[in-house]
């Protein structure tokens, strides 16, 4: 809720538009990808494995005339597993909250089964929608001029905008489609802030990333990161976190050969940490086992899904 009297929000100008823009796509199209760009800082991680994102995450981006909440938020699937319906209903609770939603697809390697729940979708709850064609650097023009043509065939879009989240192409003309689409009102967010998300959730966050790019296919996606200890002093801030996992066999992959896969992850995730909390950073790091967590509700609930 704004509070203006909070003495960091000023007036805004006559025909200032704001409002909540939610991200929807299939599973690593590329979603957290566009926030961070828009944002020009890391507050929701990525990786090649798909279902990265497992909870709302939002993202603020001030404009001259405006500002856009973007919600990112998981990948919509078809799925059965306890951790992936939870995802699901994050992503679809969403959908209903916003007051526009980007419908992302990834040109180059489409997802029709996952775009067609989301077109069902769209077409109950009638939200105003802009569509992000995503990874137009990776196709040929006349390849995505058809694409274009199709959907526009598919649903009634307010526009439809060909980028390249990871490269930046056409971001900017993204960011005045939806500026355009925004209702007029003042600002959620003041001027400084950047996400609502807590330290300890954006570093929970950043280590889980490195252990999903450090591991490669080792790894499932079922690892999930608690920040025990978060203690901040002037010059340095010390950080425990536990690394749980399901399995036994999993534990020495993580830990690595005298421990150093484990070293790697800390040390790439304390650099990102670094710079976002803007001072020096002590990272220690456990690991441990949380037999079968993701199917677990308890589980589930303790690790905040």
């Amino acid at each position: 809720m704004t509070d203006m009297n909070d003495p960091s929000m000023k007036e805004p100008s006559a025909g200032f538009k704001s409002g909540f823009a939610m991200i929807a796509g299939a599973p690593n199209v590329g979603k957290s990808t566009l926030l961070n760009r828009v944002l020009g800082e890391k507050i929701s991680i990525t990786s090649k494995k798909a279902q990265t994102t497992r909870n709302r995450v939002l993202g603020v981006v001030h404009r001259p005339d405006g500002q856009i909440i973007f919600l990112d938020t998981p990948g919509v699937h078809k799925t059965r597993k306890e951790l992936n319906l939870r995802m699901v209903e994050v992503a679809v609770a969403s959908m209903g909250d916003a007051d526009l939603i980007l419908f992302m697809v990834d040109l180059d390697t489409p997802d029709p089964e996952s775009e067609g729940i989301i077109l069902e979708k769209l077409a109950v709850i009638s939200k105003p929608t802009i569509l992000v064609l995503n990874k137009i650097d990776l196709m040929e023009k006349g390849a995505v001029y058809e694409a274009i043509d199709r959907w526009r065939s598919l649903h009634e879009f307010l526009a439809i905008v060909p980028v390249s989240a990871e490269k930046g192409h056409q971001v900017d003309l993204l960011l005045e489609e939806m500026e355009k689409a925004l209702p007029e009102g003042p600002p959620y967010f003041p001027e400084d802030a950047v996400t609502d998300m807590p330290e300890r959730f954006i570093v929970a966050e950043i280590v889980r990333e490195k252990v999903f790019r450090l591991t490669g296919q080792e790894i499932p996606y079922a690892t999930a990161v608690t920040v025990d200890a978060f203690e901040e002093g002037p010059e340095l801030v010390k950080i425990h976190a536990s690394i749980h996992l399901e399995r036994d066999s999993q534990k020495g992959i993580v830990i690595g050969k005298k421990g150093a896969k484990l070293k790697k992850i800390g040390e790439t995730a304390r650099l990102d940490i670094e710079r976002l909390l803007g001072i020096k950073v002590f990272l220690k790091l456990f690991v441990r086992i949380q037999k079968n967590w993701s199917r677990d509700p308890r589980a589930l609930r303790r690790f905040g899904y």
